[in-house]
């Protein structure tokens, strides 16, 4: 998931530290903030997906027509431009595999948090506290098992934009039709990437709305209590 890897939870100190109740409510408030920070995230990620997939649509289109002309300076400059994507390209996967590791560790972190808290609930005898933490135990699971499925996506993809990337190199310059055939389906396959991750950051979308509603129903039954 991409967001912003917060501090380890720390609600195990309500259980002794006074005032601990408007800790949480500032924890609570700073889980709020942070989800619809994710929210506003993944739509400009969402709005640079669909750039990108339109640039590698109109680069298949300018690759198809100067293909039919045999058009070789409008093809090698296609080489350096396609090329020069890809580098890009796995720079940036590079960085999201790096937060999506650090979102994983962010996860094993909380749910390790919230275990302590359900034993120290149960152990102080506190049903309804221990109830709260099992709720957010199943959260906190939930949330890594989606960034682990994240982090496995993202290096699966930046291992495939490096295979494209060396075999595309190796191909620059050659205009024989079998050398073209295989570029095309390079460039294919890359917009199905590009397609691929604009329907991953709806997923993002969709679960951090979740996120946000649950983060409702929690602050309105900690009033209620």
């Amino acid at each position: 998931m991409r967001r912003i890897v917060l501090l380890a939870s720390t609600v195990s100190s309500f259980l002794i530290v006074p005032g601990g109740a408007a800790a949480q409510a500032g924890s609570e408030r700073a889980e709020r903030v942070q989800d619809r920070h994710e929210v506003r995230q993944d739509r400009r990620a969402l709005a640079d997906d669909r750039h990108d997939l339109a640039r590698m649509e109109e680069r298949l289109s300018r690759f198809d027509q100067a293909s039919a002309r045999k058009d070789r300076a409008a093809l090698r400059e296609l080489d350096r431009e396609v090329s020069r994507s890809l580098r890009q390209e796995m720079a940036e996967s590079r960085k999201e595999l790096a937060r999506a590791a650090a979102e994983v560790r962010h996860d094993r972190r909380e749910v390790r948090s919230e275990r302590r808290e359900v034993g120290a609930d149960a152990a102080t005898g506190r049903p309804g506290a221990a109830a709260d933490d099992r709720r957010d135990l199943r959260d906190d699971r939930r949330d890594l098992r989606d960034d682990r499925r994240d982090s496995a996506r993202e290096r699966a993809q930046l291992g495939r934009i490096e295979a494209i990337s060396r075999e595309w190199d190796s191909l620059r310059g050659r205009m024989a039709p079998p050398a073209l055939a295989r570029k095309r389906a390079m460039l294919v396959e890359l917009t199905g990437l590009a397609r691929a991750e604009i329907a991953e950051d709806r997923k993002e979308i969709h679960e951090d709305r979740r996120e946000l509603r649950e983060d409702r129903v929690e602050a309105t039954e900690d009033r209620r209590r």
